[in-house]
């Protein structure tokens, strides 16, 4: 609004502080005027009266005395002459009413008669009662004592005379207020405009527009407040810039880290997270069985157990996590703002791949150790049954020949196996590419499970759905893919189950899935199926459905020689899917 705004404050301010000052001297000037006009009136009346007596005192002729008096008195005043033998001459008046007043002052007004007895001179001003009549009279005595001069006039004249000043005053004043109106916006909007550019400058400070201005107008104190705003624009720029250059830097840095980065406030809320710390948290939730709504997530209680701990010792935390089958050591410290303890950071590392490999190296030891040791041990034994005569037919000696014959094949197909996932994973593998028709190329490798699915009741099926009939592959690589998740599907499965292998292939590559109703692989052992020598039983113990361990690894190696990927799905007791995707075009 007008009078909320500072052009108005100011405006309003002015005008009151003039209607004052005139309302003040307005009335000491219609004073003044006032005391004026009576003492100018009684004045003029005064000469008068004087003129007169001395008219009276130099010349005896009284015609000549009163024709001359006609002459000097003012028209709407009247004369009146006592002489000393006590004749009472009156002039005429174009005043009617102060006819009237005769009668009172020589009759009542002892002041006035005051001039006979006393000889001095008396101004009165006078209301006649029983009338509205006012009328102001000066008396002075003719020079010898026994006469005396009267003249009065109505107070109308002095009235009228005062409202023409009254008339002029109210008139100046108003036209004082009005130039004061008009001097008074001249001087607020002139004031105030630049304190409005400024207003409108600082609103888009706070909208982040910092290359705004302000003209400079004056050379005062407001041209120099522009300055310095101008100023303070260009430093506030200056230092965001530098803001958002340090937050670029540090989330950069922190997306850019392998460990996951989650920075907590006291009530836990997830102020910054980067990718890793997200697919954490996720994994969380996914575990947990907990749904998100909203864009506020819910801390995972790990982590608001730790906080919660941080803050009440104030001293950084180490724990490791669980999760998903994968090992996280995460760190949390605090964060402070000067002594408060505003929050925490957590760093949470994936330690899953060290313990892999560690892992990996002493299964390997183990693995290896053990499927050479079995073997070697046979090898021995027979070996040496046959040169100790043990065997005394030769039957039995061809049996124990062909005892050590198989061990020392499986000791080959072991070494074979070992050297050719080492080529594979230095990248020696060699593609033959050809152009397959992708249906009967499945179905001829499921007619090689047929019979063993029989033998041992499981229901071998394949359900396919093919937009584009052939694919682009090395066919005795992904065959032996093929062999090798069938096999270990049939060999995990119990009787009556089943395995479905479902063919999908169109425009982006060929898929397929394995699924059975097994046993299903432990949750803690997902992440090292593809790794050697990965058994799931961990006893190790010896019958004609083991095999070396190596499978798996050596599936994986061919699909990502295709440029494809391969992942599994498992759940305990509840069956087991392998899932592999080639593209069409890959290296």
């Amino acid at each position: 609004m007008f009078w909320r705004s500072v052009v108005g404050k100011l405006a309003i301010t002015i005008l009151l502080l003039v209607s004052f000052v005139l309302f003040i001297l307005t009335i000491l000037l219609l004073e003044f005027f006032e005391n004026f006009h009576i003492q100018e009136a009684e004045k003029d009346m005064m000469q008068t009266a004087t003129k007169v007596s001395v008219l009276v005192e130099q010349h005896e002729d009284k015609s000549l005395v009163l024709e001359t008096t006609e002459r000097v008195k003012d028209s709407a005043s009247r004369v009146a002459i006592i002489f000393d033998d006590g004749e009472l001459w009156v002039s005429e008046s174009s005043n009617q009413s102060l006819s009237k007043l005769e009668e009172y002052w020589l009759e009542e007004d002892e002041g006035l008669a005051g001039v006979l007895t006393s000889n001095e001179e008396v101004r009165e001003q006078i209301v006649i009662p029983g009338s509205d009549l006012e009328a102001m009279i000066v008396g002075t005595p003719i020079g010898n004592g026994r006469g005396a001069i009267f003249v009065y006039q109505s107070l109308d004249v002095v009235d009228q005379t005062k409202a023409e000043t009254t008339k002029i005053i109210f008139l100046a004043a108003g036209i004082a207020i009005i130039l004061t109106t008009i001097f008074a916006f001249f001087l607020s909007t002139r004031i105030t405009s630049p304190l409005i550019k400024m207003r409108e400058a600082a609103f888009d400070l706070t909208r982040g527009e910092f290359n705004t201005k302000v003209p400079i107008l004056t050379h005062d104190e407001i041209g120099e407040l522009a300055m310095a705003f101008n100023r303070m624009g260009r430093q506030l720029k200056f230092h965001i810039n530098a803001l958002h250059q340090e937050k670029e830097q540090l989330s950069g840095i922190v997306s850019s880290m392998a460990d996951g980065v989650v920075t907590l406030n006291r009530n836990g809320d997830m102020i910054v997270t980067n990718p890793p710390a997200e697919r954490f948290i996720e994994d969380w939730y996914f575990e947990n069985n907990v749904k998100v709504s909203g864009e506020k997530r819910k801390l995972p209680s790990d982590l608001n157990k730790i906080l919660q701990e941080v803050i009440s010792g104030e001293s950084e935390a180490l724990h490791e996590l669980s999760l998903q089958g994968r090992s996280y050591v995460m760190l949390m410290t605090p964060l402070y703002d000067q002594s408060y303890v505003r929050g925490a950071v957590a760093v949470i590392r994936d330690m899953t791949e060290e313990r892999r490999l560690d892992k990996l190296r002493k299964d390997f030891i183990a693995n290896v150790s053990h499927e050479l040791r079995t073997p070697i041990s046979m090898l021995q034994g027979y070996s040496e049954a046959i040169v100790d005569n043990i065997a005394e037919s030769k039957e039995e000696k061809n049996q124990l020949a062909q005892i050590i014959h198989e061990e020392s094949l499986r000791m080959g197909r072991l070494v074979n196996e070992l050297l050719d996932l080492a080529r594979m994973e230095a990248g020696h593998i060699q593609l033959n590419l050809e152009t397959i028709d992708v249906v009967l190329y499945v179905e001829r490798i499921l007619k090689k499970f047929t019979g063993i699915s029989k033998e041992n009741k499981i229901q071998l099926t394949l359900s396919t759905n093919v937009t584009n009939s052939t694919a682009q592959f090395d066919p005795d690589r992904i065959e032996q893919v093929f062999t090798n998740l069938i096999d270990n599907a049939i060999r995990h499965t119990d009787e009556n189950g089943y395995v479905k292998v479902d063919v999908v292939c169109n425009e982006n590559g060929i898929q397929v899935d394995i699924q059975d109703s097994g046993s299903g692989i432990p949750e803690e052992d997902l992440p090292f199926v593809f790794e050697r020598f990965y058994k799931a039983d961990k006893s190790r113990k010896r019958n004609k459905q083991k095999g070396t361990g190596l499978g798996l690894a050596i599936a994986k190696n061919i699909i990502d020689s295709h440029n494809g990927i391969i992942t599994v799905k498992s759940k305990l007791y509840q069956g087991t899917t392998f899932s592999f995707k080639i593209p069409h075009t890959h290296s």
